[in-house]
């Protein structure tokens, strides 16, 4: 099933290899996907509250969050999206590098609504943006914007 409208994704990530990564995965998508990149916390909440320099910026339908970004870690950034009536329902999937369990259940605990593992190689890293986009976009029903 194929989303008609183009889908707009807010990619957290403050490491520019990781985020070609992504936004190159999501291009080859039969899927119509939009990403925006911002490379750290305090940007990502300016972006959602469409403040300063991000007065023009999309409404995203899904928030992919690393947690190891500058300004406000992810776990600060998720902890305003799931607290601010405005933004809450939009899903937020922690994509990260950390396997350590306190971040995982902080990350759920916080309202993440999911968490998945960078992957180490390019191979694993273009199946995990598949199935990411398979699941949220294929799959799930997102809330309407």
């Amino acid at each position: 099933m194929m989303n008609s409208h183009p889908i707009e994704i807010l990619v957290v990530e403050d490491n520019p290899a990781d985020a070609y990564l992504i936004q190159r995965a999501f291009r080859s998508s039969v899927n119509s996907i939009r990403t925006s990149v911002v490379e750290d916390g305090l940007s990502a909440i300016d972006f959602l509250r469409r403040q300063g320099s991000h007065s023009e910026a999309p409404r995203p339908d899904i928030v992919l969050l690393d947690l190891n970004i500058p300004g406000k870690d992810g776990h600060e950034v998720l902890r305003e999206i799931k607290g601010d009536p405005a933004l809450r329902e939009i899903p937020v999937v922690i994509y990260t590098s950390s396997s350590a369990p306190k971040d995982i259940q902080l990350a759920y605990r916080l309202g993440s609504n999911c968490y998945v593992r960078k992957p180490i190689d390019a191979d694993g890293f273009f199946h995990v943006m598949s199935s990411i986009e398979s699941f949220w976009l294929n799959i799930v029903s997102l809330p309407p914007a």
